[in-house]
């Protein structure tokens, strides 16, 4: 068990110290990158956005920005890649968290630029997209913003509250809409008529 650990605690700092270097030139081209599947490692990132490695929180935000970095989906997996290896790790919810919103007059009308937990800025658009999904346990929505590659983050309660109060009604394929605008998108939430269901 100790030399499982060992080993696993060699790869961990194996994937840190590729994703240390290739950050250096920018960020890592994980999208180019198609290693061989090496396991899985006892990895996880909890609903609330904390990554733990054994069980244990990972407490300094520089590694988990790093891991963050060199993180892929593919189909409904996650795992961490280099150009050498390819290790799966567990994701409760959304691999990142939306937890700074800042709305700003452009050109294009308003853009909503959205931080992330491990610092990544990302102005929701068309390449950005949000998309609402219901609750089953709440009945209420879940946002979700698009971050890269298939890669999401979930929009804490209280940005999705600073959402609502900056949405506005369309009419969508002849239905009314409550929606919120962002770089010339609109994003739909719900019917308007249904509003009261998760207001």
């Amino acid at each position: 068990m100790a030399q499982e650990t060992e080993q696993a605690r060699h790869g961990l700092d194996a994937i840190a110290g590729v994703a240390r270097e290739a950050s250096r030139k920018g960020p890592p081209p994980v999208h180019l990158w198609n290693p061989p599947f090496c396991g899985d490692l006892d990895m996880r990132i909890a609903s609330d956005g904390t990554w733990f490695y054994l069980k244990t929180p990972i407490g300094r935000a520089a590694l988990v920005k790093l891991f963050a970095s060199v993180l892929k989906r593919e189909g409904d997996r996650y795992f961490l890649v280099t150009p050498v290896e390819k290790c799966g790790i567990v994701v409760e919810d959304a691999p990142f968290l939306a937890v700074e919103l800042r709305a700003e007059q452009t050109a294009r009308g308003r853009v909503l630029y959205f931080r992330t937990n491990v610092d990544d800025w990302v102005a929701c658009g068309r390449d950005h997209a949000l998309r609402f999904e219901r609750e089953a346990e709440t009945d209420g929505l879940k946002p979700y913003l698009h971050v890269r590659r298939n890669l999401w983050a979930k929009v804490t309660r209280a940005l999705f509250y600073d959402l609502v109060e900056l949405g506005e009604e369309r009419d969508l394929g002849g239905e009314r809409m409550f929606g919120v605008a962002s770089a010339g998108e609109f994003f739909a939430m719900a019917p308007a008529a249904s509003l009261r269901d998760f207001m």
